[in-house]
């Protein structure tokens, strides 16, 4: 929820930053079962496939390894993060009008990592002790979403089952 008296722009761009360093350190942990032979697609299962496109470098969605989306996004994000005119960083920094717009779609690319962890690593994820934590961070992630209408609800296809079960069917 956002706090009393908060900028709903600031807390979501400082929770985006929270989810990102969680994301990270995720696929930190996964970088040795997740590479470009064993995951030559982003994916989420045999429905959900996801191609990159930044708009600018990429503007015709491309077709590449899981490692390597993950790689295209996490550099995206943080060239978004380090812009002071999309995330600014100085009390009193105005946020583009657009911001909202920004954090969705950014919010709605990590849920993809999430998703194919979930569809392909979870193995390792149990394996190496961490089911827990990645369930947490899953459960705040979408809990936020959900909070601010920051994701479209078809979006979350690929873990519909999960979701509803972490959180009781919201």
């Amino acid at each position: 929820m956002l706090p009393e008296g908060e900028d709903l722009n600031e807390w979501v761009a400082y929770n985006i930053v929270d989810f990102v360093n969680q994301i990270t350190m995720l696929v930190g942990t996964l970088a040795d079962c997740c590479t470009d032979i064993t995951c030559p697609v982003m994916s989420a299962g045999a429905k959900y496939e996801y191609h990159w496109a930044d708009g600018k470098g990429v503007v015709v969605p491309i077709k590449c390894s899981a490692p390597r989306y993950i790689d295209f996004l996490m550099t995206w994000i943080n060239d978004q993060v380090e812009d002071e005119a999309v995330f600014p960083s100085k009390i009193g920094g105005q946020f583009p009008s657009n911001f909202l717009s920004i954090g969705k779609l950014i919010l709605k690319r990590l849920f993809r990592v999430y998703a194919h962890v979930y569809h392909q690593h979870f193995k390792e994820v149990v394996a190496l002790g961490q089911e827990a934590h990645v369930n947490t961070g899953l459960k705040h992630f979408v809990f936020f979403i959900k909070e601010f209408d920051l994701i479209d609800s078809k979006e979350l296809a690929p873990l519909h089952e999960l979701i509803g079960r972490l959180t009781g069917g919201l």
